[in-house]
């Protein structure tokens, strides 16, 4: 509209009055954007992680140096459109009964998730994760898993982290096997197998199990077993060290480990 005033030779107002617009609109001039850096950080933290909540994201910011609030950033990511599409599930009521978990190595909670190659050929992953300190011990790949495999797999992480007191499981053939049950009485490990079609007497390895699907295995394309492996223990590494977990304080498992490990040693 200047150009016009200026070719025409007419004044702010008569212009403002002909194009039918306020005079203060027209002198309006944006304000500087101070969300900018910040913005465009969440942005860039949304896409690589896109299927991590506000809160979550949030954690990672403030790691980054953004010190913002949680209802700041929330604005934000609302405004920028980064909302999760989560399906909304029928909650029941139902009395939980879980063990009072003080310390790690109490109890290893383990089941199996199945996906599939590129080729369609199917595969099963194990997982295996301390109920209380919610590290990822080990996540096993292959098409198939027998009960000697488990064993061995837990041998490898026992000799890394110590005997656990108490192994949580289903009623899978793997995990009911006479050798499985002998491997287990022999090292004097407390088995508890829950009970048939109720999942959530398992809960910290069933919420695990929904993480590794919504992040890993249904955000990649699997060419090879080998493939599948590398893949899914890169994201193990992602969830142990990097990805905070609510709670946990939004701490990673491996930092509320080591905050375990120092009360430890100072007590």
């Amino acid at each position: 509209m200047a150009f016009a005033m200026e070719q025409f030779q007419i004044t702010e107002r008569r212009a403002c009055k002909l194009v039918a617009l306020d005079r203060s609109s027209y002198r309006y001039e944006p304000r500087p954007d101070h969300n900018a850096a910040l913005r465009q950080e969440l942005i860039s933290l949304a896409r690589q992680k896109p299927r991590y909540g506000y809160r979550r994201l949030h954690a990672l910011l403030i790691r980054r140096g953004f010190p913002v609030s949680a209802q700041r950033l929330y604005r934000l990511y609302r405004a920028e459109g980064l909302m999760v599409r989560r399906l909304k599930r029928k909650r029941l009521s139902r009395v939980a009964v879980a063990p009072h978990l003080v310390r790690s190595n109490q109890e290893w909670a383990l089941d199996f998730v199945s996906d599939s190659l590129a080729t369609g050929r199917g595969i099963r992953v194990l997982a295996v994760v301390d109920s209380f300190t919610r590290e990822n011990l080990s996540l096993e790949t292959d098409t198939s898993l027998s009960s000697r495999r488990v064993t061995r797999s837990l041998e490898q992480v026992i000799e890394r982290r110590g005997m656990p007191e108490t192994i949580r499981c289903d009623n899978g053939p793997e995990l009911t096997s006479r050798h499985f049950l002998s491997w287990c009485e022999e090292r004097r490990i407390q088995l508890i197998h829950i009970q048939p079609g109720r999942p959530m007497q398992n809960g910290h390895v069933e919420s695990f199990n929904g993480r590794l699907r919504d992040e890993c295995l249904n955000a990649n394309w699997f060419r090879t077993v080998a493939d599948a492996r590398a893949k899914i223990s890169a994201w193990r590494d992602e969830y142990n060290g990097e990805r905070p977990h609510s709670s946990l304080g939004y701490r990673t498992p491996n930092e509320f480990a080591e905050v375990l490990k120092s009360s430890v040693i100072t007590g």
